[in-house]
């Protein structure tokens, strides 16, 4: 089989399955990611390793389960040792890079222990974790959360040159609004979602991280190339530039999908949650009614400027070479369950969208097809080895390639899905009184039974999504 030139890799930040017309919302339209699903194939049993940032991005990156490469939470390093698909890719000439987020930190003690450094090119690549940083960016945090940091940005440089003044255009700017007198308004205050952001559209991270990812592709020429663009977006603060900050209405949100009997005897890990400030902010009506249409029109705009690179692509004579993957490292609970952002097993955390465009001869008779069989995020590191013409290393690679579906083949194929979560770095570890080796949670979900286990001799949760589709009746509260 021809193995394909090029790969796109797209990742949207904390982007929900269902808030995408092509899987199903009501009211927002995402013609370009629905146009990508007509040109492939659309996963719908599709989940994440860990329903967080960086573990998931680092078993994306591996192929391999969060307890095995052992970066369980967010800022916690991919160990040096670990191989990512830069490593494999570039094994077979192909360059490698990144535009946007990773959310991965470099594994400074075993660099240190093996000699590398960080300003040597293998250092670079090594810390960044295997691919060519061409345009890493993981996004800031307010200014009192970095006067002692030396982070910088090349896209607060940009906002600089074009004249937005600060040390973090990137908050004060671009995830700020504007008072009617003048006053900044921080977009990390729910309060504010619904406010344009003091930039334009053209001048947004969104936009930017598209205008690098189409110069990648410019300067590749004809050699070829992975690229991992990497949108920050969705993801909070929940702010978008005009016209996306209010394109959609109180009229578009859907009604919050939770039940009181959720909070009759919660599992004690799942009634943690609600407690927390994130969650009882999501809790509230009017937050829901200002954040949702914010985080409806950032995923807007997403599918707008995913319009431009599609163009770009087929400008350049790319579209017949290059592999298109698009998903998302987990999803948002947006006020479902009682909960915000995300880290539990819901199908709204946990379960992801996953398209995969392959320009093959071999993929033409599923275009516009849909598959339900059980994919796991880990699934991706070895479709893309095998689709670079590689051969996937299955004692250390963990997923499995999804080619034979995209061919129309019926392969042999697992009757379960895991993910995993470890909340010991969390308030809530030390409110439960649980040392770190017992502070985790293990999903196992076969399509219609889903298990939540708890270490520490906490009960676990079970759910029967056949009876039950919005997983609100844990069967586990009872002996029976």
């Amino acid at each position: 089989m021809s193995k394909v030139k090029n790969i796109l890799f797209i990742m949207a930040d904390q982007l929900r399955w269902d808030y995408l017309s092509c899987y199903g919302h009501p009211h927002l339209k995402t013609p370009n990611i629905d146009s990508l699903a007509k040109k492939g194939v659309m996963f719908e049993s599709a989940y994440v390793q860990a329903p967080v940032c960086g573990p998931s991005r680092a078993s994306y990156y591996t192929g391999r389960t969060v307890f095995s490469h052992g970066s369980t939470w967010n800022q916690v390093p991919l160990p040096i040792g670990e191989l990512t698909i830069g490593d494999y890719l570039r094994q077979s000439g192909i360059r490698t890079g990144v535009v946007g987020k990773t959310h991965m930190r470099p594994d400074t003690e075993g660099m240190n222990r093996l000699g590398i450094s960080k300003n040597t090119e293998i250092g670079l690549i090594v810390s960044e974790p295997g691919f060519d940083p061409y345009e890493r960016d993981d996004g800031l945090h307010p200014n009192n959360q970095i006067k002692n940091s030396k982070k910088t940005l090349s896209y607060n440089e940009w906002l600089n040159k074009l004249g937005y003044d600060g040390d973090n255009p990137w908050n004060d700017w671009a995830n700020s609004a504007e008072g009617e007198n003048g006053e900044i308004l921080s977009g990390w205050r729910l309060r504010n979602s619904n406010k344009a952001a003091r930039i334009p559209e053209k001048h947004s991270e969104t936009a930017f991280m598209t205008n690098r990812a189409m110069e990648f592709i410019e300067e590749s020429k004809d050699q070829p190339w992975f690229l991992h663009l990497s949108y920050i977006k969705p993801h909070w603060p929940y702010m978008a530039p005009a016209p996306y900050h209010n394109m959609y209405g109180a009229n578009h949100v859907q009604p919050a999908k939770r039940h009181d009997i959720e909070r009759e005897n919660p599992h004690p890990v799942f009634g943690g949650y609600q407690l927390n400030k994130i969650a009882e902010a999501f809790q509230k009506e009017e937050v829901r009614q200002k954040v949702i249409p914010a985080y409806m029109g950032l995923i807007k705009q997403c599918d707008d400027q995913l319009g431009r690179l599609l163009e770009h692509l087929e400008k350049e004579d790319k579209m017949d070479d290059t592999m298109i993957v698009l998903t998302s490292d987990h999803g948002d609970y947006l006020g479902d369950h009682w909960l915000g952002e995300k880290d539990l097993f819901h199908e709204q955390s946990v379960k992801i969208p996953l398209i995969i465009y392959d320009p093959r001869q071999t993929a033409n008779k599923t275009r516009n097809t849909t598959c339900d069989e059980l994919v796991e995020s880990l699934d991706l590191a070895a479709t893309f080895v095998e689709a670079a013409g590689g051969k996937v290393p299955d004692h250390i690679i963990e997923g499995r390639s999804l080619i034979p579906w995209i061919n129309g083949e019926k392969p042999e194929w697992r009757n379960y899905v895991v993910s995993e979560f470890d909340y010991s770095a969390t308030p809530l570890a030390v409110k439960l009184g649980l040392e770190p080796r017992d502070s985790r949670l293990f999903m196992v979900f076969d399509g219609r039974w889903k298990m939540m286990h708890a270490e520490g001799g906490i009960r676990p949760m079970l759910f029967d999504l056949k009876s039950d589709p919005d997983e609100f009746h844990d069967l586990a509260k009872t002996e029976e």
